[in-house]
């Protein structure tokens, strides 16, 4: 058995902060990002569940923001650039 990999302690913060900005609710971000339930959004926001990467790839095209920017901790979000209001 290998050592399990260390999880985003800021990814849950960012992907609830990505939805906030596109001014979107869990149920409509499901459908933009091909979630079949849109309580996994709610998951993903609160660290229950880690976002597989398929979905944070869709979380990265749906806000133009680089999924290394999402996943990486010392990264933060320049929401003034990327997301147009």
């Amino acid at each position: 058995m290998g050592y399990p990999r260390p999880r985003p302690k800021r990814l849950a913060a960012k992907l609830f902060l990505i939805r906030r900005r596109l001014g979107l609710s869990q149920p409509k971000l499901a459908k933009v990002l091909g979630v079949r339930e849109y309580t996994d959004i709610s998951k993903y926001e609160r660290d229950v569940n880690e976002a597989p990467l398929a979905v944070l790839l869709a979380y990265s095209r749906a806000s133009g923001i680089p999924v290394e920017q999402i996943i990486d901790d010392e990264l933060t979000i320049d929401f003034q650039s990327k997301i147009a209001s």
